[in-house]
């Protein structure tokens, strides 16, 4: 498939995407930023144009628009996951839980270099030049967004369980995601 063909799902196919994502898993197709082994499509979660309006049963994404600028980034990459879906498909996100984390960090339960590992979660990994966060989230301000891009029924799951990824990251026992579903209206 050339770079630029867009993606015609065949008849009766689920199409269900996973932004940013590097496990390979039948039934899924990965969009990833980055040229890696196992990726089907090469781009960004603010440009999903490779896809048609209605054409995408479901979009995951585990820890990836917390990379995003709120003011326009963000703003592109929810109306581009809304423009994908179908009516009634199901927007899976995760992202640092930030008002966990921010009580992590003024907690007296935990030492500067447990600090250090709890800001590598707030602000990246800072490994490469995609593992920077430029937004946290509370699951207030979440709805929010999901609400003001259309999407309805916006709700908290503790796990996914779908692929072996950071929406089950815990540190010190604790769940350090948050992870929400919404729909597009049906």
């Amino acid at each position: 498939m050339s770079k630029n063909a867009p993606y015609q799902p065949k008849p009766g196919e689920l199409l269900r995407l996973h932004i940013g994502g590097e496990h390979v898993k039948e039934g899924w197709k990965i969009v990833n930023i980055q040229v890696k082994p196992g990726i089907d499509f090469q781009g960004s979660a603010t440009d999903l144009s490779r896809f048609a309006d209605g054409t995408v049963d479901e979009v995951y994404g585990s820890h990836i628009y917390e990379h995003l600028g709120y003011i326009k980034e963000l703003p592109q990459a929810l109306r581009e996951v809304y423009r994908v879906l179908k009516p009634g498909g199901v927007f899976k996100i995760g992202v640092p839980d930030l008002s966990f984390l921010c009580w992590m960090m003024l907690s007296p339960l935990f030492n500067a270099q447990e600090r250090l590992g709890i800001m590598r979660v707030i602000y990246g990994g800072q490994t490469d030049e995609f593992d920077f966060h430029k937004v946290g989230y509370t699951e207030d301000m979440l709805v929010m967004w999901l609400d003001q891009f259309g999407f309805v029924n916006p709700e908290r799951v503790d796990s996914f369980g779908l692929f072996p990824d950071t929406t089950d990251l815990r540190m010190f026992g604790l769940p350090l995601s948050l992870n929400m579903q919404a729909s597009k209206p049906g």
